[in-house]
C-alpha cells in the first residue's frame, strides 16, 4: 500500500493504469489488491483514482484511473524536485496546477454530494467532470499561454453538461475559483 500511494501521489493529475503499476512495484500483489488499497487510500482522504465519466457503467468501472491527491504537498513531497524547477518547466507546472484544481474539487466533493470523473475520448480530454444527480459540469485546466483544446467542445457536444468552464488562462482566474463553491454550479 506505501508503494502505491507514493507512486500515485507522483502521478497526480495522471492516467496510470493498475496494471502499470502494477509493474513497478514491488511484491505489489495482484491489480484486484491494489484496487482495495486505491479504495482504502481514497477513504482515508489522501489518495483517489477518479474513474472515467461515461454513460455506461461498464466502462466507467473498467477506466484507468487518474490519480488524484487530496492535498498538493502530497505531488510535491514525492516528486523529488523543487518549486522553482517546476515553476519553469511548463509540462510540469501545468500538471501541477492541474493536481491543485483537482485536490481542491476532490477535498469538497463528499460535503458538495457530487463524484469528481475525468472524461477521455480518442484524441480529445476533460480535465474534471463533476457530476450531481444526473447533472455534469465539465472543466478544463489552464495554466500557461493559450492553446487550442477540442476536449471541452467535443464533451459538450456529446454530453449538454449543465456548464462547461476554463480553469486559469482565459477563464476563471485561479483565486476566484479556488474560493468557489462548486455547489453552486449546479
Amino acid at each position: 500500500m506505501k508503494q502505491l500511494f507514493e507512486l500515485g501521489c507522483s502521478y497526480s493529475a495522471e492516467l496510470l493504469s493498475l496494471t502499470k503499476a502494477l509493474g513497478q512495484l514491488q511484491d505489489a500483489g495482484n491489480v484486484t489488491t491494489l484496487s482495495s488499497y486505491l479504495n482504502i487510500l481514497d477513504q482515508c482522504h489522501l489518495l483517489t483514482g477518479l474513474q472515467k465519466y461515461a454513460n455506461d457503467e461498464a466502462r466507467r468501472y473498467q477506466s484507468v484511473p487518474k490519480y488524484q491527491v487530496y492535498n498538493n504537498a502530497l505531488l510535491t513531497a514525492y516528486k523529488g524536485t523543487t518549486f522553482e524547477k517546476d515553476r519553469t518547466d511548463t509540462t510540469k507546472w501545468g500538471r501541477w496546477v492541474e493536481s491543485a484544481v483537482g485536490a481542491y474539487l476532490v477535498g469538497g466533493a463528499e460535503k458538495g454530494e457530487y463524484k469528481v470523473c475525468y472524461w477521455h475520448g480518442r484524441s480529445d480530454e476533460v480535465d474534471f467532470i463533476l457530476v450531481r444527480k444526473g447533472e455534469a459540469v465539465a472543466m478544463e485546466v489552464k495554466s500557461g499561454r493559450r492553446g487550442m483544446n477540442s476536449g471541452l467542445p467535443t464533451f459538450y457536444e456529446r454530453f449538454r453538461p449543465r456548464r462547461a468552464l476554463v480553469i486559469g488562462t482565459d477563464g476563471i482566474p485561479f483565486p476566484e475559483f479556488f474560493q468557489m463553491n462548486m455547489e453552486d454550479l449546479f
